[in-house]
């Protein structure tokens, strides 16, 4: 049997973007439908909402792949539909300031 192959693909979260290997936390944007109020954005407090048409856009870093998972856990119990996950290239004009 052979192992699967490297991804070339370097917007995927590989096992190495953890918060242990000493790198820096990456940026994502969470696309969720339609909008998002103050008491649910309560639940995100490392990320910034902006509004996209109808969707909202959650941006800002998260750690590692563990803290994305949580993030869609999140979403998931607060009733929030989930439409796409991005993480930003480093140095991203549209990166939040911290």
């Amino acid at each position: 049997m052979r192992a699967h192959p490297a991804d070339a693909d370097p917007e995927r979260v590989g096992p190495k973007d953890s918060a242990t290997d000493g790198r820096e936390p990456r940026c994502y944007e969470i696309r969720v439908r339609g909008p998002i109020g103050p008491t649910i954005m309560q639940a995100f407090p490392t990320l910034a909402e902006r509004r996209s048409g109808q969707d909202t856009l959650l941006i800002g870093p998260l750690p590692d792949q563990s803290a994305v998972y949580g993030v869609i856990h999140q979403l998931e119990a607060v009733g929030l539909q989930l439409l796409e996950i991005r993480r930003l290239p480093t140095g991203d004009p549209e990166q939040p300031a911290q």
